[in-house]
């Protein structure tokens, strides 16, 4: 606390003065303080509004993200479901095919088989028969 010396009608003026003059500074410029830091108080308000704003967008981008990248694992399996559906048909197609031609070609090879039996049954025969005509030109001469 100040103390002021005596004068004749009281404190001294210029001392009184002089310590008015220095509070009323020191009051304005903790006012001046006061006002930055109101200011500064209310910018870091305004950008604590910007961030949480952010924040919300962010958020919204993010389930927008996560929804299309469920839609599109969605559409991939769908899409590899009806890939796997045209397999199964094209490779039942394709085994049905085979086994015609199997069927085909085993009835080609059976009758093959019977033609070479009945060729050689008559190529026996007509053998046998040149023979016998063979013999009985030696029993001629």
């Amino acid at each position: 606390m100040k103390k002021f010396s005596m004068s004749l009608n009281g404190y001294n003026k210029k001392e009184v003065n002089d310590f008015v003059k220095d509070v009323t500074n020191e009051y304005e410029n903790m006012l001046n303080n006061l006002k930055a830091r109101d200011l500064e108080i209310e910018n870091l308000k305004q950008k604590i509004i910007q961030y949480q704003n952010m924040e919300t967008t962010l958020n919204r981008a993010l389930l927008i993200a996560e929804d299309a990248g469920s839609q599109i694992k969605k559409m991939a399996r769908d899409e590899s479901k009806g890939i796997v559906e045209d397999a199964k048909r094209n490779a039942s197609r394709i085994v049905n095919e085979a086994l015609i031609r199997a069927t085909k070609l085993e009835e080609d090879a059976e009758n093959l088989k019977r033609r070479i039996i009945v060729f050689k049954k008559k190529f026996r025969q007509a053998i046998e028969l040149e023979l016998e005509n063979l013999d009985d030109i030696n029993e001629d001469y």
